[in-house]
Protein backbone atom coordinates (compact mmCIF):
# COMPACT_ATOMS: atom_id res chain seq x y z
CA UNK A 1 0.00 0.00 0.00
CA UNK A 2 1.33 3.47 -0.90
CA UNK A 3 1.04 6.87 0.91
CA UNK A 4 1.43 10.52 0.10
CA UNK A 5 3.81 12.74 1.08
CA UNK A 6 4.34 16.79 0.43
CA UNK A 7 6.55 19.00 0.28
CA UNK A 8 6.10 22.57 0.21
CA UNK A 9 9.66 23.37 -0.87
CA UNK A 10 10.71 26.87 -1.28
CA UNK A 11 13.44 27.50 -4.40
CA UNK A 12 16.07 30.07 -4.33
CA UNK A 13 19.09 31.18 -6.28
CA UNK A 14 21.56 31.42 -3.53
CA UNK A 15 20.55 28.38 -2.02
CA UNK A 16 19.39 24.69 -3.17
CA UNK A 17 16.37 23.87 -1.12
CA UNK A 18 14.03 25.35 1.31
CA UNK A 19 11.61 23.03 2.82
CA UNK A 20 8.63 25.19 4.01
CA UNK A 21 6.30 22.73 5.31
CA UNK A 22 5.81 18.82 5.49
CA UNK A 23 2.89 16.79 5.45
CA UNK A 24 0.53 13.86 4.09
CA UNK A 25 -2.19 13.59 1.70
CA UNK A 26 -3.25 14.73 -1.07
CA UNK A 27 -2.28 18.67 -1.57
CA UNK A 28 -2.23 21.63 1.33
CA UNK A 29 -5.46 23.59 0.25
CA UNK A 30 -8.75 23.15 -0.99
CA UNK A 31 -9.10 23.17 -4.49
CA UNK A 32 -5.61 21.70 -5.30
CA UNK A 33 -5.92 19.09 -8.07
CA UNK A 34 -2.75 17.32 -8.48
CA UNK A 35 -3.50 13.79 -8.63
CA UNK A 36 -3.27 12.27 -11.94
CA UNK A 37 -5.94 9.31 -12.84
CA UNK A 38 -3.27 6.64 -13.10
CA UNK A 39 -2.29 6.38 -9.66
CA UNK A 40 -5.73 6.79 -7.84
CA UNK A 41 -6.49 3.98 -10.62
CA UNK A 42 -3.99 1.85 -8.98
CA UNK A 43 -4.59 2.47 -5.68
CA UNK A 44 -7.85 1.47 -6.19
CA UNK A 45 -7.16 -1.65 -8.29
CA UNK A 46 -5.87 -3.82 -5.55
CA UNK A 47 -8.98 -6.23 -6.21
CA UNK A 48 -11.86 -6.33 -8.25
CA UNK A 49 -14.98 -4.18 -7.17
CA UNK A 50 -13.42 -2.42 -4.52
CA UNK A 51 -15.83 -0.27 -2.49
CA UNK A 52 -14.10 3.23 -2.26
CA UNK A 53 -14.72 5.55 0.56
CA UNK A 54 -13.16 9.35 0.25
CA UNK A 55 -13.08 11.39 2.72
CA UNK A 56 -13.91 15.78 2.39
CA UNK A 57 -15.46 18.22 0.37
CA UNK A 58 -13.41 20.33 -1.60
CA UNK A 59 -12.09 20.52 -5.10
CA UNK A 60 -9.03 18.10 -4.57
CA UNK A 61 -11.24 15.35 -3.18
CA UNK A 62 -13.94 16.04 -6.12
CA UNK A 63 -10.91 15.07 -8.28
CA UNK A 64 -10.16 12.16 -6.39
CA UNK A 65 -13.56 10.84 -6.82
CA UNK A 66 -13.94 11.74 -10.48
CA UNK A 67 -10.80 9.59 -10.81
CA UNK A 68 -11.53 6.67 -8.78
CA UNK A 69 -15.18 6.59 -9.91
CA UNK A 70 -13.02 6.12 -13.61
CA UNK A 71 -11.59 2.85 -12.27
CA UNK A 72 -13.10 -0.42 -13.68
CA UNK A 73 -12.15 -1.72 -10.77
CA UNK A 74 -13.91 0.57 -8.34
CA UNK A 75 -17.71 -0.78 -7.60
CA UNK A 76 -18.73 1.72 -5.75
CA UNK A 77 -17.26 5.23 -4.19
CA UNK A 78 -18.86 7.07 -1.01
CA UNK A 79 -17.72 10.62 -0.40
CA UNK A 80 -17.91 11.88 3.09
CA UNK A 81 -19.51 14.95 3.54
CA UNK A 82 -18.59 15.41 0.19
CA UNK A 83 -20.03 18.35 -2.23
CA UNK A 84 -23.15 18.86 -4.73
CA UNK A 85 -20.73 18.66 -7.49
CA UNK A 86 -20.20 15.00 -6.51
CA UNK A 87 -23.68 13.86 -7.20
CA UNK A 88 -23.88 11.51 -9.82
CA UNK A 89 -20.27 10.11 -9.06
CA UNK A 90 -20.51 9.25 -5.45
CA UNK A 91 -22.77 8.49 -2.78
CA UNK A 92 -22.89 11.70 -0.92
CA UNK A 93 -22.85 11.30 3.40
CA UNK A 94 -23.65 14.61 4.14
CA UNK A 95 -24.30 13.78 7.76
CA UNK A 96 -20.67 12.69 8.27
CA UNK A 97 -18.26 15.37 9.02
CA UNK A 98 -14.80 15.24 7.59
CA UNK A 99 -13.31 15.96 10.97
CA UNK A 100 -15.79 13.29 13.17
CA UNK A 101 -13.03 10.24 13.67
CA UNK A 102 -15.80 8.26 14.89
CA UNK A 103 -18.56 8.85 12.26
CA UNK A 104 -16.04 8.30 9.27
CA UNK A 105 -15.01 4.86 10.89
CA UNK A 106 -18.63 3.90 11.15
CA UNK A 107 -19.33 5.13 7.83
CA UNK A 108 -16.61 2.70 6.64
CA UNK A 109 -17.66 -0.32 8.41
CA UNK A 110 -21.69 -0.09 7.77
CA UNK A 111 -20.70 0.21 4.13
CA UNK A 112 -18.17 -2.53 3.95
CA UNK A 113 -15.55 0.08 2.66
CA UNK A 114 -12.70 -1.58 1.52
CA UNK A 115 -10.39 1.51 0.83
CA UNK A 116 -10.50 5.10 2.53
CA UNK A 117 -8.70 7.75 0.97
CA UNK A 118 -8.20 10.84 3.01
CA UNK A 119 -8.33 14.07 1.83
CA UNK A 120 -8.25 16.74 4.35
CA UNK A 121 -5.14 17.43 7.25
CA UNK A 122 -7.21 18.03 10.36
CA UNK A 123 -8.76 14.09 10.06
CA UNK A 124 -5.17 12.83 9.64
CA UNK A 125 -4.07 14.71 12.41
CA UNK A 126 -6.58 13.34 14.89
CA UNK A 127 -5.72 10.02 14.07
CA UNK A 128 -8.29 8.52 11.42
CA UNK A 129 -6.18 6.02 9.41
CA UNK A 130 -4.79 4.76 13.11
CA UNK A 131 -8.83 4.06 14.06
CA UNK A 132 -9.28 2.46 10.22
CA UNK A 133 -6.66 -0.17 11.06
CA UNK A 134 -7.85 -1.15 13.88
CA UNK A 135 -10.85 -1.88 12.28
CA UNK A 136 -8.92 -4.00 9.31
CA UNK A 137 -9.92 -1.13 6.81
CA UNK A 138 -6.78 0.26 4.71
CA UNK A 139 -6.47 3.62 4.28
CA UNK A 140 -4.65 6.16 1.90
CA UNK A 141 -2.85 8.93 4.00
CA UNK A 142 -0.25 9.25 7.25
CA UNK A 143 -0.95 8.21 10.65
CA UNK A 144 -1.17 10.16 13.38
CA UNK A 145 2.38 9.75 14.35
CA UNK A 146 3.51 11.18 10.74
CA UNK A 147 1.01 13.29 10.20
CA UNK A 148 1.99 15.54 13.42
CA UNK A 149 4.46 17.15 11.05
CA UNK A 150 1.84 18.87 9.58
CA UNK A 151 0.02 19.17 12.83
CA UNK A 152 2.54 21.47 14.30
CA UNK A 153 5.27 23.81 12.80
CA UNK A 154 7.07 23.63 15.14
CA UNK A 155 7.84 19.86 15.42
CA UNK A 156 8.51 19.74 11.63
CA UNK A 157 10.92 22.29 11.68
CA UNK A 158 12.97 21.01 14.86
CA UNK A 159 12.52 17.62 12.78
CA UNK A 160 14.29 19.01 9.57
CA UNK A 161 17.19 21.16 11.72
CA UNK A 162 17.52 17.29 13.88
CA UNK A 163 17.43 15.55 10.23
CA UNK A 164 19.67 17.89 8.92
CA UNK A 165 17.11 19.27 5.97
CA UNK A 166 17.61 22.91 4.86
CA UNK A 167 14.99 25.36 5.91
CA UNK A 168 14.59 28.24 6.80
CA UNK A 169 16.26 29.41 10.75
CA UNK A 170 13.11 29.29 13.08
CA UNK A 171 12.10 30.03 16.82
CA UNK A 172 9.10 28.92 18.58
CA UNK A 173 7.52 31.39 20.94
CA UNK A 174 4.71 31.45 23.34
CA UNK A 175 5.20 34.45 24.56
CA UNK A 176 4.58 37.97 22.61
CA UNK A 177 7.72 39.64 24.47
CA UNK A 178 9.88 37.68 23.54
CA UNK A 179 8.83 36.83 19.80
CA UNK A 180 9.07 41.19 19.08
CA UNK A 181 12.23 40.77 20.88
CA UNK A 182 13.25 37.96 18.45
CA UNK A 183 11.35 39.93 15.53
CA UNK A 184 13.97 43.03 16.56
CA UNK A 185 16.99 41.43 16.30
CA UNK A 186 16.64 39.81 13.12
CA UNK A 187 14.56 43.50 11.51
CA UNK A 188 11.87 42.50 8.70
CA UNK A 189 10.69 41.53 6.23
CA UNK A 190 9.97 38.42 8.46
CA UNK A 191 6.92 35.62 8.72
CA UNK A 192 5.10 34.58 11.08
CA UNK A 193 3.06 31.67 11.72
CA UNK A 194 0.59 29.53 13.87
CA UNK A 195 1.93 26.80 15.06
CA UNK A 196 -1.03 24.28 14.70
CA UNK A 197 -3.46 23.97 11.58
CA UNK A 198 -4.84 26.96 10.58
CA UNK A 199 -6.60 26.16 6.96
CA UNK A 200 -3.82 27.45 5.03
CA UNK A 201 -4.35 30.75 6.30
CA UNK A 202 -2.02 31.24 9.70
CA UNK A 203 1.07 32.89 7.95
CA UNK A 204 1.81 36.39 7.85
CA UNK A 205 4.42 37.98 5.50
CA UNK A 206 5.37 40.69 7.83
CA UNK A 207 7.22 43.28 5.85
CA UNK A 208 8.00 45.61 8.24
CA UNK A 209 8.40 45.21 12.28
CA UNK A 210 4.89 47.00 13.21
CA UNK A 211 3.25 43.99 10.75
CA UNK A 212 5.05 41.82 12.57
CA UNK A 213 4.08 43.00 15.96
CA UNK A 214 0.47 42.76 14.91
CA UNK A 215 0.84 39.08 13.60
CA UNK A 216 2.52 37.93 17.03
CA UNK A 217 -0.52 39.67 18.95
CA UNK A 218 -3.39 38.29 17.05
CA UNK A 219 -2.15 34.95 17.21
CA UNK A 220 -0.96 34.92 20.71
CA UNK A 221 -3.04 37.20 22.23
CA UNK A 222 -6.56 37.62 19.74
CA UNK A 223 -6.58 33.91 19.09
CA UNK A 224 -7.91 34.32 15.54
CA UNK A 225 -6.48 31.15 14.92
CA UNK A 226 -7.84 29.61 17.73
CA UNK A 227 -5.26 26.67 19.71
CA UNK A 228 -3.59 26.77 16.39
CA UNK A 229 -1.89 30.11 17.58
CA UNK A 230 -1.15 28.74 21.58
CA UNK A 231 2.18 28.90 20.12
CA UNK A 232 3.82 30.67 16.91
CA UNK A 233 7.07 30.11 14.58
CA UNK A 234 8.87 33.41 13.81
CA UNK A 235 11.78 32.53 10.86
CA UNK A 236 13.09 33.74 7.94
CA UNK A 237 11.69 35.49 4.90
CA UNK A 238 12.71 33.64 1.71
CA UNK A 239 12.95 35.42 -1.85
CA UNK A 240 11.90 33.28 -4.65
CA UNK A 241 8.89 30.88 -6.34
CA UNK A 242 7.49 28.56 -3.96
CA UNK A 243 6.75 25.35 -5.56
CA UNK A 244 4.94 22.27 -3.46
CA UNK A 245 6.19 18.65 -4.41
CA UNK A 246 4.73 15.05 -3.76
CA UNK A 247 6.43 12.07 -3.43
CA UNK A 248 4.96 8.46 -2.52
CA UNK A 249 6.32 6.52 0.31
CA UNK A 250 5.56 2.96 1.61
CA UNK A 251 7.89 2.87 4.59
CA UNK A 252 10.54 1.71 2.47
CA UNK A 253 11.07 3.71 -0.82
CA UNK A 254 10.17 6.49 -2.25
CA UNK A 255 9.03 7.91 -5.94
CA UNK A 256 8.50 11.20 -7.48
CA UNK A 257 5.14 11.78 -7.82
CA UNK A 258 4.42 15.56 -9.18
CA UNK A 259 4.61 19.26 -8.74
CA UNK A 260 2.36 22.38 -7.67
CA UNK A 261 1.81 25.58 -7.46
CA UNK A 262 -0.66 27.54 -5.96
CA UNK A 263 -2.38 31.04 -6.26
CA UNK A 264 -2.37 31.98 -2.54
CA UNK A 265 -2.07 35.73 -1.65
CA UNK A 266 -5.76 37.53 -2.15
CA UNK A 267 -5.05 40.16 -4.52
CA UNK A 268 -2.62 40.51 -7.77
CA UNK A 269 1.12 40.82 -7.77
CA UNK A 270 1.13 38.43 -4.81
CA UNK A 271 0.22 41.01 -2.08
CA UNK A 272 -2.68 40.93 0.76
CA UNK A 273 -3.18 37.76 3.50
CA UNK A 274 -2.78 34.29 2.74
CA UNK A 275 -6.16 32.40 1.67
CA UNK A 276 -5.79 28.95 1.76
CA UNK A 277 -5.53 28.67 -2.06
CA UNK A 278 -7.92 29.98 -4.93
CA UNK A 279 -7.00 26.95 -7.25
CA UNK A 280 -3.33 25.38 -8.24
CA UNK A 281 -1.87 24.26 -11.92
CA UNK A 282 -0.10 21.35 -11.41
CA UNK A 283 3.32 20.72 -12.72
CA UNK A 284 5.19 23.96 -11.61
CA UNK A 285 7.19 25.13 -14.54
CA UNK A 286 9.79 26.06 -11.75
CA UNK A 287 10.47 22.05 -11.00
CA UNK A 288 12.81 21.04 -13.84
CA UNK A 289 14.15 17.36 -13.43
CA UNK A 290 17.21 18.97 -12.14
CA UNK A 291 15.49 20.70 -9.47
CA UNK A 292 12.81 17.47 -8.77
CA UNK A 293 16.34 14.88 -8.01
CA UNK A 294 18.01 18.25 -5.93
CA UNK A 295 14.48 18.15 -3.53
CA UNK A 296 14.50 13.67 -3.93
CA UNK A 297 18.44 14.14 -2.40
CA UNK A 298 18.05 16.92 -0.20
CA UNK A 299 14.54 16.65 1.17
CA UNK A 300 12.31 13.74 0.40
CA UNK A 301 15.29 10.79 0.92
CA UNK A 302 16.41 11.87 4.38
CA UNK A 303 12.53 12.64 5.41
CA UNK A 304 12.16 9.21 5.00
CA UNK A 305 15.79 7.83 6.64
CA UNK A 306 14.28 9.87 9.69
CA UNK A 307 10.86 8.05 9.90
CA UNK A 308 9.05 9.29 12.16
CA UNK A 309 8.56 6.09 14.90
CA UNK A 310 9.69 3.80 12.75
CA UNK A 311 10.49 1.50 15.45
CA UNK A 312 6.32 1.26 16.39
CA UNK A 313 5.23 1.25 13.19
CA UNK A 314 7.78 -0.32 10.66
CA UNK A 315 5.53 -1.45 7.94
CA UNK A 316 2.65 1.42 8.28
CA UNK A 317 5.34 4.68 8.05
CA UNK A 318 3.76 7.15 6.48
CA UNK A 319 5.96 10.69 6.01
CA UNK A 320 4.11 14.01 5.47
Amino acid sequence: MDFAMTRSVRMERRRPAFVESVWGGFGGMRGRIVCPRRFVVRCAAEGDGMSVLVVGSGGREHALVSSIAASKKCSKVFAAPGNVGMEGIAELLPGVSAESIDDVVQSAVSNSVDLVVVGPEVPLVNGLVDELEKKNIKAFGPKSDAAVLEGSKSFMKDFLKRHNIPTAWYERFTSPEEAKAFVRSKGAPIVVKADGLAAGKGVILAQTIEEADKAIDDMLLGKIFGDAGDAIIVEEFLVGEEASFFAILDGESAVPFASAQDHKAAYDGDSGPNTGGMGSYSPAPICSPEAERLIMDTVVIPTAKGKLLADSHPHHLRLA
